[in-house]
């Protein structure tokens, strides 16, 4: 896609991080957007601020695990704006602690979001987009996934977090190879940011009112760590959503917020391919692994 003018993009996690930057990028491109979030009064904000921009903007509010609403958000899609040119599925949420001491609704939750609402928004829009390719040969259209490097590796203690992303890095994998199948003019890509600012740590705002458990000693080092880390993130969301608009220009699949991090997906691939033992994460930051162990053990 190369002229973005005129075009619509599909958002959801538009109210705040990746999907917020990305809205704005598309505005100044001149693209229509429909920008989706669970949190009505950031979506409100957000959707005001965009459209000070010069944008089209319809703001629609849902919660992505849910397949009834993503369904209704792309028939809004199509009746306002027709079929989107840009959709991406980039709502998510964090979760951490032991593996095994997530409950079933933690598992839910995030699973929920992380996988399911990508899952719902590559059935809705891929054949809507795909119908237009049919009927449109100068139609192009890009779907982006967003996983996280935690798609590509498997940090200790947020195991439920590290499973969701691998899913999404999977489903990615094979709805690229499935488009290539059957269409030249409709691509897929995965993102997989590293610690980049965005309030993703602050997940648990948006947690559902049923999850009554109190969090575990796991879980709640798992925050904090995760939240040192994120708000220590040297490239913004506004960097990433730049990398996402050159993908697209560019049609590259695999999109990364930190390439130097790339060392580590290696390592885990050497791992596999030597049949040896899973590498210690902590090797080069052998001061961070023993302090998560001395927390862990209390």
């Amino acid at each position: 896609m190369i002229d973005f003018k005129g075009r619509t993009a599909v958002i959801t996690g538009a109210a705040s991080g990746f999907g917020l930057e990305t809205s704005r990028q598309c505005a100044q491109l001149g693209m229509n957007i429909v920008m989706a979030d669970v949190q009505a009064d950031a979506l409100e904000l957000a959707a005001r601020d965009v459209a000070a921009l010069g944008a089209q903007v319809l703001p629609y509010r849902l919660d992505v695990s849910k397949a009834e609403q993503v369904e209704a958000l792309g028939a809004a899609t199509q009746a306002r704006f027709g079929a989107p040119h840009f959709v991406f599925n980039n709502a998510g949420v964090g979760s951490g602690g032991l593996v095994w001491e997530n409950s079933v609704k933690d598992w839910e939750w995030v699973l929920g979001v992380n996988l399911w609402g990508v899952i719902h928004g590559v059935r809705v829009f891929t054949p809507m987009m795909l119908a237009a390719a049919q009927a449109d040969p100068g139609y192009v259209g890009h779907i982006v996934n967003t996983a996280s490097m935690a798609g590509m590796v498997n940090p200790p203690n947020m195991g439920v977090y590290n499973v969701s992303k691998h899913a999404v890095v999977s489903l990615s994998e094979t709805l690229y190879q499935d488009l290539s199948l059957v269409s030249e003019q409709v691509h897929a890509h995965v993102l997989c940011p590293f610690f980049v600012p965005t309030g993703i740590h602050q997940s648990h705002r948006n947690r559902p009112a049923d999850i009554t458990d109190k969090p575990t000693r796991s879980q709640l080092i798992g925050q904090a760590m995760s939240e040192k880390a994120v708000s220590s993130g040297k490239v913004t969301a506004a960097d990433v959503a730049r990398k996402v608009i050159d993908a697209l220009r560019e049609n590259q699949f695999y999109v990364f917020s930190h390439p130097k991090a790339l060392g580590s997906v290696q390592t885990r691939l050497e791992d596999v391919m030597q049949v040896r033992n899973p590498s210690d994460p902590f090797k080069d930051k052998p001061e961070v692994g023993a302090q998560l162990r001395q927390a862990l053990r209390g």
